[in-house]
């Protein structure tokens, strides 16, 4: 029986690439020169730390951010952006949480709304994934061509596809 998975997973290779490439960006654009702007990936917690100047220096490095990750292919819904908080002196500091894993929530969700496609398809909560089964390969085409459609808050890949 044709079935397939829904997962919500993150190449960390993938954004220490792109974190790099800011930490190079920042080191060469000219409106960052003096400054004690950066960016750490800690790969243990799972987050990112972006230490600024002021706000626009952050904002200037979250936008880099954002645009060295999507040209690695990396989903923008990874990213969990957490509020600025004060530093020490005048620096700002943020935080940014990667998400991985679909919560109970979201897999609820997930699955109601597979139900209200009204496609003959059998989906089954397993952790922190969905196992999608049908009889057709095409009604689990057209779940995942609906699903894509979706507005969910969480990037979802397709794994394990089985003819």
């Amino acid at each position: 029986m044709p079935s397939f998975d829904i997962v919500s997973k993150y190449d960390m290779q993938e954004i220490d690439n792109a974190v790099n490439i800011v930490k190079r960006d920042i080191q060469n654009r000219y409106d960052f020169r003096g400054s004690n702007s950066s960016i750490n990936l800690d790969k243990s917690d799972k987050k990112i730390k972006i230490d600024a100047g002021n706000s626009m220096q952050r904002e200037a490095i979250v936008d880099m951010l954002q645009e060295r990750s999507v040209t690695r292919k990396v989903s923008l819904k990874v990213y969990d952006f957490l509020e600025e908080e004060k530093a020490s002196g005048m620096m700002v500091r943020q935080y940014v949480n990667l998400k991985e894993g679909i919560s109970k929530d979201n897999s609820k969700k997930i699955n109601k709304l597979i139900k209200d496609y009204k496609i003959k398809v059998q989906s089954q909560i397993q952790g922190d994934q969905l196992r999608v089964t049908s009889k057709k390969i095409d009604d689990l085409q057209e779940v995942m061509r609906k699903l894509n459609a979706e507005k969910l808050d969480i990037a979802l890949q397709y794994i394990n596809f089985k003819k």
